[in-house]
């Protein structure tokens, strides 16, 4: 359980209580458009801590976001105490992946049984995090306020993809298996702490915006609207702190820096 109140200011919530499939896109949006994705204290070296009143204070009442483990834990507490029936799911993140890759299981997402039928919901995945749940069904288009996206089904696996403008790319790859907490913590360990997670050697920060999306990929300021993308790069330590204020509400104090090989800052 969690507290509701708090969830909802957190997330500027101020709509249906209801358990039905609107609120439920409702509160995907406000939820993805409200916290951040973010890793940053996998860089500060502070490790991610899975236990319900850590999550809460990070994110509820420190301001702070999280990746998919804090994201979807927190999600799914909140949709449980208003009597969704959700129940945690288990993945494997596909973006940039081809096929014959076999990436590690560390994405946890949510299904939703509601109305007669299943909706996937997803507050953590990035700058791909769904503002719409999605319908369990395979094959056809399904409209979000952001990105067209769909479920495919091949060789008895699931694929969540997302359409672009050069078509459709995987995103996620699942098999409907639910995610024990002994399996998050295991998945968290390594997505934290493991020398080959991605999240130790990059920084990502993302965030949906009513039009569009705002992201950092390590030095690199991406912000869409209308599908039209404009990219700069940061200059320096102080800039990305400024950035992170100014675009995601993550306030650090003044000289913080984050350890990362992919933060190259230029030297002079």
């Amino acid at each position: 359980m969690v507290d509701i109140n708090a969830y909802f200011r957190r997330i500027g919530y101020s709509g249906s209580c209801e358990p039905s499939v609107a609120s439920l896109h409702a509160l995907s949006a406000a939820h993805v458009q409200s916290i951040p994705f973010e890793n940053l204290d996998v860089l500060l070296g502070l490790g991610v801590d899975l236990d319900p009143e850590v999550v809460d204070r990070k994110i509820l009442h420190s301001g702070r976001g999280g990746y998919c483990f804090e994201q979807n834990t927190l999600f799914l507490r909140a949709l449980q105490t208003l009597g969704f029936d959700a129940r945690p799911l288990s993945a494997r993140v596909r973006i940039q992946h081809p096929r014959d890759y076999t990436p590690p299981r560390t994405h946890m997402f949510l299904r939703v049984d509601l109305e007669g039928a299943s909706w996937l919901a997803d507050a953590g995945m990035g700058a791909l995090s769904l503002t719409a749940a999605l319908r369990l069904d395979t094959d056809f288009e399904q409209a979000t306020p952001h990105e067209p996206r769909r479920i495919v089904r091949d060789d008895g696996r699931y694929f969540h993809q997302v359409r672009f403008a050069d078509g459709w790319h995987d995103a996620c790859e699942f098999t409907l298996e639910e995610m024990p907490p002994i399996d998050r913590e295991i998945a968290n360990w390594f997505t934290s702490a493991h020398p080959q997670s991605h999240f130790k050697s990059r920084l990502v920060v993302a965030r949906a915006i009513r039009d569009g999306r705002v992201s950092i990929l390590n030095r690199e300021l991406t912000v869409r609207r209308a599908g039209i993308a404009q990219t700069r790069a940061l200059a320096s330590p102080v800039e990305l702190l400024a950035v992170l204020a100014e675009h995601f509400d993550l306030h650090f104090p003044s000289g913080t820096e984050f350890s990362c090989p992919a933060l190259d800052w230029p030297i002079g």
